[in-house]
C-alpha cells in the first residue's frame, strides 16, 4: 500500500491480506437498533465523507487501526461477544480475561479498507486501577451490561442502546458494522478537518463537527441469554 502525494493527499492503496469477507463490506450507512435508543437518525454517510471515498481521497484512514474498547463488569460476556464477531463461536466454558486482550477485524467501508482493533478488558476489580490506560487513543467504547441495567445506563450516559446476544449471534454483526461505520466516518472527518483546504467545508475549523460526532456514537450493548 502506498500514498501518492499530489497536494490533495489523494491516496492509492492495495488491499493487504486476504479479501474482506462479504459480511464485512459496508456500502451504505448501517441502521440503528431502534430509533427510540439512537442518537443519530441519519441514513447516509456525511456528504464530505462520501465524496472523499468516491475520490479515494481519505488520506491515511485506510492504513490505520481504529481502537474500540469493550468494557463491563465481570461475567457479562465481553469476551464472548468479541469471539462471536471475530471467530463466530460461543464457548460455554468461562475463562477470565487477564488484564487486556484484543482482536483485529477488517472491514471495507464505501470501498475503503478499514480495521477495528477491538480491546477486550478485564472486569475484575484488581485491574480497574490500570483501566484508564486501555482507553487512551480509543475512538469508541462499548459498555456491556445485562438488559435491565443496559437501558438505564444508556439513558444515563446518553449513549446508543443495542440488544445483542453472543450465544445466538443476534445483532452482533449489525452492531459492530454500525460501530465500524461511525468510527470510519469520524476518522475521515478528522482527516479532512486537518487539511486547510477543507476546513471551511467540514465543521468550523475548531473541531465542532468532530466533537459532535464523537459525542454521538458511544454505544451501550446488552448481552442476552448467556
Amino acid at each position: 500500500m502506498g500514498l501518492q502525494n499530489t497536494g490533495r493527499m489523494r491516496s492509492s492503496w492495495t488491499p493487504l491480506g486476504p479479501p474482506v469477507s462479504q459480511d464485512r463490506i459496508i456500502t451504505s450507512f448501517p441502521k440503528w437498533y431502534t430509533p427510540d435508543a439512537c442518537l443519530q437518525l441519519k441514513e447516509h454517510f456525511h456528504s464530505q465523507v462520501s465524496t472523499a471515498c468516491q475520490r479515494r481521497n481519505t488520506g491515511t484512514v485506510g492504513l490505520k487501526l481504529s481502537k474500540v474498547v469493550v468494557v463491563g463488569d465481570l461475567y457479562v460476556g465481553k469476551t464472548s461477544l468479541i469471539h462471536r464477531l471475530c471467530k463466530n463461536v460461543f464457548d460455554r466454558d468461562y475463562k477470565a480475561t487477564i488484564g487486556v486482550d484484543f482482536e483485529i477485524e477488517r472491514f471495507e467501508i464505501a470501498g475503503i479498507p478499514y480495521s477495528l482493533q477491538i480491546w477486550d478488558t478485564a472486569g475484575q476489580e484488581k485491574f480497574k486501577c490500570i483501566a484508564s490506560a486501555y482507553y487512551r487513543g480509543a475512538q469508541g467504547a462499548a459498555c456491556e451490561q445485562a438488559e435491565a441495567e443496559a437501558v438505564h445506563l444508556a439513558n444515563e450516559m446518553q449513549a446508543e442502546y443495542w440488544s445483542v446476544s453472543a450465544k445466538t449471534g443476534e445483532n452482533v454483526k449489525a452492531f459492530f458494522s454500525r460501530v465500524a461505520a461511525l468510527a470510519f466516518e469520524q476518522s475521515v472527518l478528522q482527516d479532512l478537518e486537518k487539511r486547510p483546504s477543507t476546513q471551511s467545508q467540514v465543521g468550523d475549523g475548531d473541531g465542532d463537527l468532530i466533537r459532535a460526532y464523537r459525542e454521538g456514537w458511544r454505544r451501550t450493548d446488552d448481552e442476552k441469554a448467556l
